[in-house]
């Protein structure tokens, strides 16, 4: 009996490796758990755009939106581990949700196989060309002589960009209300359209709105300037200190992926993040591509959900 095992055992290994030999053999799906057009979906189909010849397969961007992220996590965590499931995964599912919500529908740390980071993109606060501040002092001084009467828009609860407003609303002192959108396009929008007066917008989705001036930069939330805005001073340079906020992104498949493929997606993902196109995208919208190992993004998306499980308390911003 005890040989029987190890033969059907040893079957099986060899099955999955056969498997993992010829994968892929049939078009991928990328989950984005974002409306088309925000900085999520650029990334997302840039890259996947730079791994599709290698693969010798179609990838197929599939939005699904919702529940901040939530929708689009179940769906991965539920997939079938043979690799035809991926899914752009940010700071929501990685770090924030767990904080966020009392239950979630999967665990962030042991529901799904972790392939590889792609980048990271500082958040600029933004407002209004006509609001009516030039610099980040000014601002804040506004926000603090109109305590509640100052709104800032985000692309939907629990976003990179409302907690890294809700930091900043900490280390300032101010009191902003947020107003959620679904998704950062129609957020946007109305920040443009003088709707909503201000908030935080991530660079690969809006550098292009704050370099034709449809928007006000008053600083930016990375360490140092942004090459693309080099005359926008960061947070700390501006008088904000220990605030730096930005949005990761990285690929994710169902647990259980078989270690092969792991090893195929994530060999064929830190290439493209290497190839011209994807470096250009990169250098136009101010993102720091993060190529490596599988353990290296957990590690990094760990230790930003415990970096920020204390800030999001602080905020008592709860989802459910």
């Amino acid at each position: 009996m005890q040989r029987r095992h190890f033969l059907l055992a040893g079957a099986a290994l060899a099955a999955a490796g056969a498997h993992a030999q010829s994968y892929p053999e049939q078009p991928i799906r990328w989950i984005v758990p974002y409306p088309a057009g925000g900085g999520t979906d650029v990334l997302a189909r840039t890259v996947a755009e730079a791994m599709r010849p290698a693969l010798g397969q179609q990838i197929l961007v599939d939005n699904r939106p919702g529940a901040s992220t939530n929708i689009g996590g179940e769906l991965v965590a539920r997939a079938k581990p043979d690799g035809y499931t991926v899914m752009s995964a940010d700071n929501a599912i990685l770090a924030y949700n767990e904080h966020l919500f009392g239950k979630l529908p999967f665990n962030p740390e042991k529901d799904f196989s972790y392939i590889g980071a792609m980048a990271r993109f500082p958040l600029a606060l933004v407002v209004n060309p006509n609001f009516p501040v030039k610099t980040l002092k000014e601002f804040i001084a506004y926000a603090k002589a109109n305590p509640g009467k100052l709104n800032y828009a985000s692309p939907g609860n629990g976003s990179p960009h409302h907690l890294a407003m809700e930091l900043f609303k900490n280390r300032t002192g101010t009191y902003i209300t947020h107003i959620p959108y679904r998704g950062a396009a129609p957020a946007v929008q109305d920040v443009m359209g003088g709707q909503v007066p201000c908030m935080f917008l991530d660079l690969a989705g809006g550098l292009a709105v704050m370099q034709a001036g449809k928007v006000r930069v008053l600083a930016i939330g990375s360490a140092r300037r942004a090459p693309s805005l080099p005359n926008v001073p960061t947070l700390a340079e501006a008088g904000v200190s220990n605030a730096e906020v930005y949005a990761f992104q990285g690929l994710l498949g169902p647990a259980a992926l078989p270690e092969a493929i792991v090893a195929r997606l994530n060999s064929e993902l830190n290439k493209a993040l290497l190839s011209a196109p994807v470096q250009k995208r990169a250098a136009d919208y101010g993102m720091e591509l993060l190529p490596g190992t599988p353990a290296q993004f957990k590690a990094m998306a760990r230790a930003e959900a415990m970096r920020w499980g204390p800030i999001i308390k602080a905020a008592g911003v709860k989802l459910d």
